[in-house]
C-alpha cells in the first residue's frame, strides 16, 4: 500500500521537510523506513516504522511500554554524562505529544531518532561480537535495575511462564491431532522427565525472592547497535517485546542461540554442541556491565536460565509439531521436530557442564 510519507512525517515534532523515505533493514515484523529530512540544508535521518497491529493489537499499550522504558533510560544516560540520543532508542513524539500517529484507515506509525555511525550485525561473525552484545544487554539490565517493571503491559501474556508452556504441551500431546506422538516418543519423554524445571523461576518471581525486572525478550545480536569504528556497544534496540520478568530469561535466551554453532534445525545432532567457551565470553561481558544491577539470586540462576530457555523453546517446537506446525513457519516436513531435537541436544550438553557454567558466573 502506498502511503503519503510527507504528510505522516509532518505530524511529528521534527524540523525540516522530508526528502526521501525508503525501506530499511531486515526486520520481518514491522515495516521499517529510513526517512531523510532536510533541515535548513542539513540532511537528518530518522527511523519511521509502520507498527504491525495484527501482532501488536494494542499499539497504545505497546508504545506506552516503550515510552516508559526509553524515558527512564534517557534520564539515566544523561545523568551519567552520556548521549541519550545515541545510547538509547529514542521516540520522536507527534506535535500533539503522542508516541505514535494513527491514520484514519487505522495504520499506526512511529518515529525514532536514527542512531548514527553504528551497525547491527545479523550473525555472530566473531566471538567479539557476542561479547559486545553481552555488554550491551548487561548495560540495558543495569540501567533498568531500579525501574518498576510492574508498570509494563504484557504484550505477549505469560510468554515465559514455563509452567503454562508445559500445560500447553501436555494438551497438545493428549490431543495428538495428527497422530505424530508415535514418531517422537523419545522427545516427548525428554520433556516430561524435566517437568521440575518449569516452575523454578516462575515461583521465585511470584514469591518475591527474585525481583521482577524489565526483560527484552529478543536478545539477538541484531538488536544491538555496535559503534562502526570501535565495535563497542552503543544501544539496545527493538523494544516491542519488553515485559516484566526475570533477567535470567534474557541471559538464557542469548546463550540458547549464541552458543550453538549449528543451524536451529540441524538434522545431524553430532554437529550440535554447546560452546562453553562462548558461554564464558558472554557471561564475562554481561556481568561486567550489569554490575550491581543483578542480585545474588539472579546471578545464582543465570546458568540455569540458559537451560530453562532452551527447554521452553524446544518444548514449544515439539508442541507445534504435534499440533501440525501451525505456529512456527516450516519449509519442510519434520522441521519443527528437528528444531526440538537440536534444543534438547543443547540441554543435554549444558546439563553435563552446569557446575562449570555456575563457576564461570561466580568467577566474573
Amino acid at each position: 500500500m502506498a502511503y503519503d510519507f510527507k504528510d505522516i512525517i509532518s505530524k511529528f515534532n521534527l524540523q525540516g521537510e522530508l526528502v526521501s523515505c525508503e525501506r530499511y533493514g531486515e526486520g520481518h515484523i514491522n515495516e521499517t523506513y529510513l526517512a531523510v529530512v532536510d533541515n535548513s540544508g542539513e540532511k537528518v535521518n530518522y527511523i519511521l516504522q509502520k507498527i504491525n497491529t495484527k501482532l501488536f493489537d494494542k499499539p497504545d499499550k505497546l508504545m506506552n511500554n516503550i515510552r516508559l522504558v526509553t524515558e527512564f533510560n534517557r534520564a539515566k544516560i544523561k545523568a551519567r554524562g552520556g548521549n541519550p540520543d545515541r545510547e538509547s532508542l529514542s521516540i520522536v513524539y507527534t506535535k500533539e505529544g503522542n508516541s505514535y500517529y494513527q491514520l484514519d484507515s487505522g495504520e499506526c506509525f512511529r518515529v525514532y531518532i536514527f542512531i548514527t555511525d553504528a551497525i547491527a550485525y545479523q550473525t555472530v561473525e566473531k566471538p567479539e561480537h557476542f561479547y559486545q552484545s553481552a555488554v550491551a544487554f548487561g548495560n540495558f539490565a543495569n540501567l533498568l535495575a531500579e525501574f518498576d517493571a510492574t508498570q509494563l503491559y504484557e504484550v505477549l501474556p505469560r510468554f515465559h511462564d514455563t509452567a503454562k508452556r508445559f500445560n500447553d504441551f501436555t494438551n497438545s500431546l493428549n490431543a495428538d491431532k495428527f497422530d505424530r506422538a508415535k514418531l517422537c516418543q523419545k522427545e516427548i519423554q525428554f520433556v516430561l522427565d524435566r517437568k521440575e524445571y518449569c516452575s523454578k523461576i516462575v515461583d521465585l518471581l511470584k514469591s518475591g525472592k527474585m525481583p521482577t525486572k524489565v526483560t527484552h525478550n529478543d536478545t539477538k545480536l541484531n538488536n544491538v547497535m555496535l559503534d562502526a569504528t570501535t565495535g563497542k556497544p552503543v544501544a539496545v534496540i527493538d523494544l516491542d517485546t519488553i515485559m516484566p520478568g526475570s533477567i535470567c530469561y534474557d541471559f538464557g535466551d542469548s546463550i540458547r542461540f549464541g552458543c550453538n554453532p549449528c543451524a536451529e534445525d540441524e538434522k545431524d545432532l553430532s554437529k550440535v554442541n554447546f560452546r562453553i567457551d562462548l558461554f564464558e565470553e558472554y557471561a564475562k561481558g554481561y556481568l561486567s556491565a550489569v554490575g550491581d544491577g543483578a542480585t545474588q539470586i539472579e546471578r545464582d540462576n543465570l546458568a540455569f536460565g540458559a537451560i530453562l530457555m532452551t527447554y521452553e523453546c524446544g518444548m514449544r517446537f515439539l508442541a507445534d509439531y504435534l499440533d501440525g506446525d501451525i505456529y512456527f513457519r516450516t519449509h519442510r516436513e519434520g522441521q519443527n521436530l528437528d528444531r526440538a531435537r537440536t534444543q534438547f541436544k543443547l540441554i543435554e550438553d549444558m546439563e553435563k557442564v552446569l557446575d562449570k557454567m555456575n563457576a564461570i558466573v561466580k568467577k566474573y
